[in-house]
């Protein structure tokens, strides 16, 4: 999981490449949880918390531009 930190070191696009990359491991944790191989169901919260805190990085930078 990456830090609020680097999250913000990061440029709009580098942002919404990690939001992208994060959505379609949220949809494979869905899949596996769904199929009964996920084995550590806490890593689908940490993937849905770092999503929410990149929309909000993003949504800052668009509206201060």
């Amino acid at each position: 999981m990456v830090k609020t930190k680097d999250l913000r070191a990061m440029t709009i696009d580098e942002l919404e490449a990690k939001l992208l990359e994060n959505k379609k491991e949220q949809f494979n944790l869905r899949i596996q949880q769904s199929t009964g191989q996920l084995s550590n169901t806490a890593v689908i919260r940490k993937v849905r918390r770092e999503i929410a805190k990149i929309n909000t990085l993003i949504a800052e930078r668009k509206k201060n531009n």
